[in-house]
């Protein structure tokens, strides 16, 4: 597959996936923008791969992680992850927009997990191999955000996480 057939194909993909993950549109097509300049340079290498998806997807959350780490000294979380907010009038719209908001507020890595799992669909050994980290690491960053979403969200129920994944 050559890259322009990838761009075709993946692209948009791609995209949706930075978005949820950055939680901002601009940043999304920033972060993809950069991911896919560097992917056009190492195509050869990134073809040769067995899922150039799945590794384009870790270049991408390497991508917002590093940017994250760069802007945090400079701005405000609150300024970097500004939630996006939509003229819905539904419930259910307001119950996505306070949950980008407090998903916002994570800690990186625990935010990369939850949209890594729930998002991306990814087990717990995929998630651990994309963050270069191991799956009980990934278990524990995901247990941590979501007693914290709870709490933040005011979810009564400490049952309400699900064992996602096998292990």
């Amino acid at each position: 597959m050559t890259f322009d057939e990838w761009t075709r194909s993946g692209l948009p993909q791609l995209l949706r996936f930075a978005t949820a993950l950055c939680g901002s549109g601009h940043l999304a097509d920033d972060v993809v923008q950069d991911v896919a300049i560097k992917a056009h340079r190492n195509w050869d290498r990134i073809s040769a791969v067995g899922s150039p998806d799945a590794y384009l997807r870790r270049m991408v959350v390497n991508e917002y992680l590093s940017w994250r780490r760069k802007w945090s000294r400079y701005v405000p979380r609150a300024e970097i992850m500004p939630a996006e907010h939509t003229a819905d009038p539904a419930d259910q719209a307001a119950d996505r927009d306070e949950l980008i908001t407090e998903l916002a507020k994570l800690p990186r890595r625990q935010r990369a997990v939850l949209v890594l799992r729930y998002y991306g669909g990814q087990t717990d050994n995929e998630i651990a191999e994309t963050l270069g980290c191991s799956p009980g690491t990934v278990r524990a960053h995901a247990s941590r955000a979501l007693a914290t979403l709870r709490i933040e969200l005011k979810d009564p129920s400490p049952t309400s996480e699900v064992n996602h994944h096998a292990y």
